[in-house]
């Protein structure tokens, strides 16, 4: 038997498809093995920083069935994904189903990398297997336990001085402080007032010219002096300038790039974007798309060249090569393209349909020609004035080029009246408009990975990741489009940038991916690189935790008084957010919200019961979001949540639970809105998401519930084809 490794089982379908039934083709379904999360003794630093394995939750089964597999094997192909992690992943495997001494003599195990999951890609890359390379795994090694050294040591540290549960991470925390300075600036910010003046004239042909001043004036006095001499004087053109510009296309979609376009013109985030290109990618219809080259193979380009003739014509062909500007882009990959440059649209979802077709315009613009615009500059003064002169601009399309192919790049064309050197005008109006300078805008996704990018923190198959790393810890918030760093967010940025300066700098991070790009490519030792950047980085740990903890995010206003003793306040941090409170705490607690509101000190009450799942806590009266509770007063050590006795009962359905049969299934309110679960919670944690119908699903025999217009009602299970029935319909 000959086995065949993938990483996603929807990609095993395709491949062994291609590979006509000769290999058994499984999935691992990602990583197989991993760091623990929270244990310092998974790294055995002093023998080399060597990682200790375990086998990643819930994996155990698909490691099982591999192994099993492996033993009635005569020949293994491990084609996890063409990167360092599909490297690393390859080589987990491997030293799981006896990669190491115990592998058989026998077994054959070998390496391929499928950049395009298409017949003839599958076939080219099985005829040229290879071992596992381990430059990049080691590359990769170094970068997971560089990640786990730094998340436990910094991340404990901040728990200590700042508060329990923060954490900080060596890519992560340099991207927080990028959207923290700017926020810095933005409230630094002091505005400027400013005045546009705009002009509505006629030329000699009586066709209207509109100019704009080509200076904009900071008072309003210069502004009527302006006004006042433009009305008097003869207005006169002085100059007209006319000249073609060419318009390049722009290259080929790498990762970086495909999120910033795909954000900015569709409106999806990095993880939607990654999440429809993986979909596409194991459907065959485009490249690896986790990528910073920006090269075509010479397989596909006279395919491109060939849809460029077809379907424009002959006189829209260029073959350009795009040189890749990323400073050490990964391995020899392509960039993101379609597989089948003449198939214009393709995907499934809406999603996947929306982004290919970013894709494909992308990729076929990339081999046309450029586009030519005529560019004309309108200059006019006022004679008998010193005024500056006033201007217009304007463009014409004269031909589209590679604009044919990819809409997004082109401009609305702005087309000038015909004029010459030394006409008169004569003054419709004039009017100016006052203004205030903006302060620098706030990160989108889309700019922030541009900024890492160019700072070289972090790569292809990390800004996704960062991102909702910085989202799930709620050190940022999304305000439209864009990110926003919450209060705790800028107290752990400020305590890193006061304390681990160097560590967080872009000169470090940046070097730091460098030296790991030169472990992949053979050049750099493992263990030197990581001794190297552990010594100076505990040793500094340890002097900070000496510190005091930081309770202070600085003084209030000074107009401002403690509610109870007069005297000064500080501003503080806690789990709701920034408050006042008095300089004197401990001595004095008074307390204000940031709004000025006096705040209570609430009264900690105990039920008199001990906890009953941790058996260390009593159990005391709480109050929340939602009002009061009960819960263990180890919290967070132990979250037991009693139901209230004496709380107001859900309003229930009427339909008995399906689960324990002895409650009944209750309407309830969660943070993402109203939900429906069993009374007789927590004893029973039966849940469905609306409203039970009482009737039973003929198929499953879970509870029908309500649906929509077009579907009034469905199945409950998720598994059950009545649970979308439209979709079952179609299937038949």
């Amino acid at each position: 038997m000959k086995l065949l490794i993938v990483e996603s089982p929807s990609k095993a379908k395709t491949i062994s498809k291609y590979l006509h039934g000769e290999y058994t083709v499984k999935a691992s379904v990602g990583h197989v093995r991993d760091l623990p999360k929270s244990n310092k003794d998974a790294i055995d630093i002093e023998g080399g920083f060597i990682p200790n394995y375990e086998i990643t939750p819930g994996k155990e089964a698909v490691v099982s069935e591999l192994k099993s597999l492996a033993r009635k094997a005569d020949e293994v192909i491990l084609a996890t994904d063409p990167d360092r992690e599909g490297e690393a992943i390859a080589w987990h495997i491997a030293e799981l189903i006896g990669g190491g001494k115990e592998r058989p003599s026998r077994l054959k195990m070998k390496r391929v990398a499928f950049h395009e999951i298409t017949e003839r890609a599958v076939n080219e890359a099985m005829a040229h297997p290879r071992d596992i390379d381990q430059n990049l795994r080691k590359a990769q090694e170094a970068r997971r336990v560089l990640d786990r050294l730094v998340g436990y040591d910094l991340s404990g540290l901040i728990w200590k001085k700042v508060r329990y549960g923060l954490s900080a991470g060596r890519v992560q925390s340099p991207a927080l402080r990028i959207l923290c300075e700017r926020e810095r600036e933005i409230k630094a910010f002091i505005p400027k007032d400013f005045w546009v003046i705009s002009a509505l004239t006629n030329t000699p042909a009586k066709k209207e010219l509109s100019l704009a001043y080509s200076e904009k004036p900071e008072a309003q006095d210069i502004t009527d002096d302006i006004l006042a001499k433009a009305k008097k004087g003869v207005w006169q053109v002085s100059e007209v300038k006319k000249e073609k510009a060419n318009k390049k296309p722009r290259a080929p979609f790498t990762t970086s790039t495909i999120q910033q376009a795909a954000s900015s013109q569709l409106g999806f985030n990095p993880g939607r974007t990654m999440r429809a290109a993986q979909k596409l990618y194991e459907n065959g219809l485009i490249t690896y798309m986790r990528t910073d080259s920006t090269s075509i193979s010479q397989d596909a380009l006279p395919l491109i060249l060939e849809t460029v003739t077809k379907k424009f014509g002959a006189d829209y062909v260029e073959q350009r090569v795009f040189t890749t500007k990323v400073k050490n882009a990964q391995e020899a990959h392509e960039a993101i393209r379609p597989t089948n440059p003449s198939t214009e649209r393709a995907g499934t979802s809406d999603d996947e349909k929306r982004l290919y077709s970013l894709i494909w315009s992308r990729t076929i613009a990339s081999q046309m020609k450029d586009a030519i615009v005529n560019k004309t500059k309108v200059s006019a003064l006022v004679s008998g004035t010193e005024l500056k002169e006033f201007t217009a601009a304007g463009s014409q399309l004269l031909f589209p080029g590679w604009l044919k192919a990819d809409l997004s790049g082109s401009d609305d064309d702005v087309i000038l009246p015909d004029i010459a050197e030394g006409d008169i005008l004569t003054l419709i109006s004039i009017d100016s408009e006052q203004k205030q300078t903006m302060p620098p805008p706030r990160y989108t996704e889309a700019g922030l990975i541009k900024e890492l990018e160019k700072r070289g923190i972090g790569r292809p198959s990390t800004y996704a990741s960062i991102i909702e790393t910085l989202l799930a810890r709620k050190y940022v918030d999304k305000e439209q489009k864009s990110l926003k760093p919450t209060d705790v967010g800028e107290v752990v940025s400020g305590f890193l940038e006061t304390h681990f300066a160097d560590i967080i700098s872009d000169s470090f991070t940046a070097e730091m991916e460098d030296e790991l790009d030169e472990i992949a490519d053979g050049t750099r030792d493992y263990t030197k690189t990581l001794k190297a950047f552990y010594g100076p980085f505990t040793k500094l740990v340890k002097e900070k935790g000496k510190i005091e903890k930081v309770t202070s995010m600085g003084d209030a206003d000074q107009s401002i008084k403690c509610p109870k003793c007069g005297g000064p306040m500080e501003i503080k941090l806690s789990k709701m957010g920034r408050f006042l409170s008095c300089k004197r705490f401990p001595d004095c607690d008074g307390a204000l919200t940031i709004e000025g509101k006096i705040l209570e000190k609430k009264e900690i009450k105990e039920t008199g019961e001990m906890c009953p799942e941790c058996g260390k806590g009593k159990l005391v009266e709480r109050e929340g979001k939602n009002g009061r509770f009960i819960a263990c007063s180890r919290y967070p050590k132990c979250k037991f949540v009693k139901v209230d006795p004496n709380a107001p009962k859900p309003p229930t359905t009427g339909v008995e639970c399906p689960v324990c049969k002895k409650g009944e299934v209750a309407e309830r309110r969660g943070r993402f809105g109203p939900f429906f679960s069993c009374n007789n919670y927590p004893a029973c944690k039966f849940i469905m998401k609306s409203r039970p119908t009482g009737r039973i699903c003929e198929l499953c025999g879970s509870l029908m519930m309500e649906g929509t217009k077009t579907i009034p009602e469905r199945c409950s299970d998720k598994a059950c084809k009545n649970n979308l029935p439209v979709k079952k319909n179609l299937k038949e």
